[in-house]
């Protein structure tokens, strides 16, 4: 374990610690004063009052779309992406989703890969409330709404769903999917405004791999169902011999 996330872990228990405290003496009003004050009501951070609405089931994909993007292979992500982004594989850090981490006026898409069970190991407390894997680790979270906070574990996932929720412009045409697509299901946030597109896809496959896929669409070309076209390609490569991955750093194709 890095130092970096070791400081990630201890931010995040500090935080529950106070969770605990505010909740025992406090209660739900108090727990929700918290997460007003800290990260904003619902009309400055819509995303932590909203949950997903709409339900798509095997959408079809469109296999033209797929042949004119481009394959990338690194060692934990196998992605087919549209051509003209830059390509951002990274590690999980604390600012990781920060604003000024997005290249300004560049169309970028980021790629996550966690192994499985990541998240419910990095919060094993939450097993006793029914949290066994990392799909409902994600599903909690996006369902997690600070106007239903009646308890810890509630103001918890609001937390997260801030912390784990990237740019999304200002939310104002903000639409929150569920999905499944073959053996892959997962969450789909994303905001369609005059400037760009953003979409924060969080997918798990059948194997529990989590991938996360974030789109900064300066030209706003991207529609959502480009966006499933580029999902249904997400997959954990295997690992050959004498095939050149690609490394951690920007690409441009």
């Amino acid at each position: 374990m890095t130092n970096k996330t070791k400081k990630h872990i201890t931010s995040v228990l500090s935080i529950f610690l106070a969770l605990v405290f505010i909740g025992v003496f406090g209660g739900p009003q108090l727990l929700k004063l918290y997460i007003r004050s800290g990260m904003g009501d619902c009309k400055s951070l819509p995303i932590t009052c909203r949950e997903p609405e709409i339900e798509l089931n095997d959408p079809a994909i469109s296999k033209e779309a797929i042949e004119n993007f481009v394959p990338y292979v690194f060692k934990e992500i196998e992605i087919c992406l549209p051509k003209s982004f830059n390509v951002v594989k990274s590690h999980t850090k604390k600012y990781y989703f920060k604003r000024r981490m997005i290249p300004t006026g560049r169309q970028t898409i980021y790629l996550l890969y966690k192994e499985p069970n990541f998240f419910v190991n990095l919060f094993p407390h939450l097993k006793k409330k029914g949290v066994k894997d990392d799909y409902e680790f994600i599903r909690r979270t996006m369902y997690a709404k600070t106007t239903d906070i009646h308890g810890i574990t509630d103001t918890f996932f609001v937390i997260m769903k801030g912390v784990f929720t990237p740019f999304l412009g200002d939310q104002q045409n903000l639409a929150m999917i569920k999905f499944k697509l073959d053996d892959k299901r997962g969450f789909i946030n994303f905001d369609l405004s005059q400037n760009a597109n953003y979409f924060d896809c969080n997918i798990i496959d059948g194997d529990n791999n989590f991938f996360k896929v974030y789109i900064k669409d300066t030209s706003c070309r991207l529609e959502l169902a480009d966006v499933f076209a580029i999902l249904s390609t997400v997959k954990k490569p295997v690992l050959r011999s004498g095939l050149k991955y690609l490394d951690f750093k920007d690409d441009l194709r």
